[in-house]
């Protein structure tokens, strides 16, 4: 019965992950599941009781949500910020942004 409670659990977490918005909070719920799954199998080997895997799951989760969160790329600054163009003959190429980028006139 407690392996059912566990898989739902997975499930739940696993859903209210994808419900993130930014790519900060997908990071950070995505590096929390790995986690605490990591911390789980560790603490279950080290400690071998229901005790130590909860406390490895739960310390593999925060490790994990901080480090996802902490490896999401930063926003570039304006001027580095490169935008995709179609030219005349419908090649789709990549290069800098323009001041209408910035100024919300594309």
């Amino acid at each position: 019965m407690n392996f059912h409670k566990a898989i739902a659990a997975v499930l739940m977490t696993a859903a209210l992950a994808g419900c993130a918005q930014t790519e900060g909070q997908q990071r950070a719920g995505t590096g929390a599941l790995i986690g605490g799954a990591g911390g789980a199998l560790v603490g279950q080997a080290i400690g071998g009781n229901t005790k130590s895997t909860v406390i490895g799951a739960a310390s593999g989760a925060l490790l994990g949500a901080v480090v996802g969160s902490a490896t999401t790329p930063q926003p570039q600054r304006r001027g580095e910020q490169m935008c995709r163009y179609q030219d005349r003959d419908g090649r789709i190429y990549t290069a800098p942004c323009d001041d209408r980028y910035y100024n919300g006139d594309y």
